[in-house]
């Protein structure tokens, strides 16, 4: 059984934790502690460049992974590059989840569109390299 870590700003739906516990053979679920959380989930925009920001993510991750342990990354599209490089080379798999989207459209009597878009969990795939 395996561990993943989860660099991901939302809390898992049941689907996902099933789909990890079923399909991945995932036995525990770790999230970050609130502090890295926060600066997981909040990535200044103005910052020029991510290394150095991410350095405590980074050493909480080698401190707790064993190799071949599972880590779901998704947020910030150069924190999660930086991040799945970071995995590979501890020697884990980065993986992302795909949703299914389905719109439903309606118009009301006032000549207003209401769109509204639903997203579910389709499965997690691994990053390439």
């Amino acid at each position: 059984m395996l561990n993943i870590f989860l660099l991901f700003s939302h809390k898992l739906t049941p689907e996902q934790e099933k789909d990890l516990k079923e399909n991945w053979q995932v036995e525990n679920i770790i999230s970050l502690p609130p502090e890295l959380q926060y600066l997981w989930s909040q990535v200044p925009p103005d910052l020029f460049e991510l290394n150095e920001y991410l350095e405590p993510i980074k050493g909480w991750l080698k401190e707790n992974v064993q190799k071949g342990d599972l880590v779901l990354i998704q947020g910030d599209f150069g924190a999660v590059y930086l991040m799945v490089n970071y995995a590979f080379s501890l020697g884990l798999t980065p993986i992302y989840a795909t949703t299914e989207r389905a719109v439903k459209e309606e118009s009301s009597p006032e000549g207003e569109v209401v769109i509204e878009r639903i997203f579910r969990h389709k499965r997690f795939r691994r990053y390439g390299r």
